[in-house]
């Protein structure tokens, strides 16, 4: 039976390999978690004037180098000055040089989100009237191509090495601590390691080339190395390097001397302690990705790193434990065969499993997802679909299995009852016979040869009957298919990571389509409240912040008007005066001056803004943070 198994077991590995490669083959390049809120001057539209700076805002705060953000003129020549500048809040903008002549200029940014993956894109706004360009394929090279490719590879074996290593090492010591002295278990769990320990220098080697430029040569730059060990990324794997030495003490123990270890109370003493001190490891090296991720960034991350832990943990113990029990039932040799009670107590500490995997899956999706309808309107929420359906089919076999190990402990004690029985037929026989002679040198030697080869053959005899019982081998069906199913949903789990969360995609969404509208110059699209966000710099102590600016309806007559001021992290921010002026430039109308009333902390309104005539009003806002610090910060905008 063992030799009709090991040919169906290498064609499902690898159909499920196969499948695994299709879907992280067909993923996108890394889709980016912090996304293009907003820009100045926005996409598409055609100034007057060429404006003095560029400015982006995105969704989250992103890290930049010195050449993240460029500005290419008609014919595909840098027109910024300086480095990118962080104005406050999640705005980014660089100087433009002056005298700029007219046509359509192209805005190419790569950035790095605070949650680790690289972002990049660009656009065109046109000064004067629009023109032909030469620039062409700007923006699209972080995160994408072979190198994409080979980091999204080293993820998951990264994933699959941790859940390995901890799962099965949890395994041993909760479930079948005679499995330390298995080697197929040995393996197992220190090929987990080295998976991990390989996968986390090739993402370290890697993230250089995957952050910047997408070439495969830029690998092995030292000074793009040097970059990367300064990141929140770069600490965060090799602090899992660090974690990796002390994971190979735990591994050196429990296959060494907690093996060797016979007396009771020393072997207690001893599981307790490498319990203790796995757990500890293991929390470590789940904490290298909640530092680095989703879970660091966003809503509430003091609550969400931890439970990201949990559920690191929890699909550990689960899926690895169950990779562990999969080469158990199949690789164990028969005078240590895994026995009904391991499998019972596997049983529950999945069980436990899911319940963590649950709760805290719920938080995450609650987090990353924000509404019901991110569920089938982003792409976080179909994948995140996905994974539900295939955990969902996951439980379902587990159930089945569970099944399979209630039966097997019903047989398990009939058998060691008639083992019993016969170990004492056997006592009382061999009591009865007379002592003989003592053998001659040659007779000891074939006796002992007789007695190999007996010994060889019972083993035999009870491998067969073991694979014979129809519950353990229905047991290892079931749990095949679960490990087939495990593989899929860690590949769904890779992609999961590195897609776009639906909340932030939503957002990312509602603001281009606010940002289209009112710099839209149709006048069917004009209409409606206009909403412009503005960072401004006084140069004083404290004078950094976001001014607000709301017309509503935004048109010609009377509107309402209010403005708000942040400070840079985004609390209201009462600064001593607000003033608003409108200018329309083309028919040499105004300033118009608008000197709204304070309202309530960091608010001001005003109403009956008269607007006399649609055009591209400039809106200016001064805003005074001091006696003698104020500044003017302005945005055109189409009204009427």
């Amino acid at each position: 039976m063992t030799r009709t198994i090991a040919p169906r077991l290498r064609t499902l590995v690898l159909l499920l390999l196969t499948v695994t490669g299709a879907l992280l083959a067909g993923a996108a390049p890394a889709s980016a978690h912090a996304a293009l809120t907003g820009s100045d001057p926005a996409q598409g539209v055609v100034v007057d004037k060429a404006p003095t700076q560029v400015s982006l805002t995105f969704s989250e705060k992103v890290a930049m180098n010195d050449d993240s953000l460029q500005v290419l003129d008609p014919k595909g020549k840098n027109v910024e000055t300086g480095a990118p500048v962080n104005p406050g809040g999640t705005t980014y903008a660089v100087k433009l040089k002056g005298n700029l002549p007219k046509g359509t200029y192209t805005v190419a940014y790569q950035v790095v989100s605070e949650d680790s993956h690289p972002v990049s894109g660009a656009y065109t706004f046109s000064i004067g009237a629009p023109s032909q360009t030469v620039v062409s394929g700007v923006g699209t090279a972080a995160g994408g191509g072979v190198v994409g490719a080979l980091y999204a590879v080293g993820r998951y074996v990264s994933y699959a090495g941790f859940i390995v290593l901890a799962g099965g090492a949890a395994f041993v010591l909760a479930c079948w601590q005679r499995g330390s002295g298995v080697r197929a278990v040995q393996r197992l769990v220190v090929g987990g390691w080295l998976a991990l320990t390989a996968a986390t220098l090739w993402l370290l080697l890697l993230r250089g080339s995957y952050t910047s430029s997408g070439k495969f040569g830029d690998v092995f730059d030292l000074n793009l190395l040097g970059q990367v060990l300064q990141t929140k990324t770069g600490a965060a794997l090799v602090s899992r390097l660090l974690l990796l030495a002390a994971a190979a003490l735990f591994i050196a123990v429990l296959f060494g001397a907690y093996n060797r270890r016979e007396e009771p109370a020393e072997k207690r003493d001893l599981t307790f302690g490498l319990a203790v001190g796995g757990v500890v490891v293991a929390a470590g090296l789940a904490a290298s990705w909640a530092m680095a991720e989703h879970a660091s960034t966003g809503l509430q991350p003091g609550i969400a790193m931890p439970v990201d832990v949990l559920h690191l943990l929890a699909v550990a113990a689960w899926l690895g434990g169950l990779t562990a029990l999969l080469v158990a039932l199949y690789r164990a040799p028969a005078e240590t065969p895994v026995d009904s009670a391991a499998v019972h107590r596997f049983s529950r500490l999945a069980f436990g499993s899911v319940v963590v995997l649950v709760a805290t899956g719920t938080y995450q999706s609650w987090r990353q997802l924000g509404s019901w309808s991110a569920f089938t309107e982003t792409r976080y929420g179909q994948l995140l679909l996905v994974k539900i359906a295939l955990v969902a089919l996951l439980v379902g076999i587990a159930w089945i299995s569970r099944g399979w190990t209630g039966r097997l402990l019903e047989t398990a004690g009939a058998r060691t009852a008639e083992k019993a029985r016969r170990e004492k037929e056997q006592v009382g026989s061999a009591a009865g016979k007379p002592a003989g002679r003592k053998s001659a040198s040659g007779d000891d030697t074939r006796a002992a040869q007789l007695a190999r080869q007996r010994a060889a053959m019972d083993a035999a005899r009870q491998k067969r009957l073991r694979d014979a019982d129809p519950n353990r081998f229905g047991l290892r069906r079931s749990v095949l298919a679960e490990a087939g199913v495990a593989v899929v949903l860690l590949a769904v789990t890779t992609w999961l990571t590195q897609t776009e969360p639906g909340r932030t995609e939503l957002d990312a969404k509602a603001s281009t389509s606010s940002s289209s509208s009112s710099s839209s110059s149709s006048p069917a699209n004009s209409s409606g409240a206009l909403t412009l966000d503005m960072p401004f710099d006084t140069g004083g102590t404290d004078g950094k912040g976001l001014v607000r600016i709301d017309l509503d309806p935004a048109r010609v007559g009377g509107n309402e008007m209010h403005v708000y001021v942040q400070r840079p992290n985004g609390r209201a921010f009462d600064v001593p005066e607000v003033k608003v002026a409108f200018t329309l430039e083309a028919k040499k109308l105004g300033p118009l001056p608008v000197t709204p009333d304070h309202v309530t902390t960091g608010h001001w309104s005003a109403s009956g803004v008269q607007i006399p005539m649609a055009g591209d009003w400039e809106i200016a806002v001064t805003v005074r943070t001091s006696d003698i610090d104020q500044v003017t910060v302005s945005k055109n905008a189409q009204i009427g």
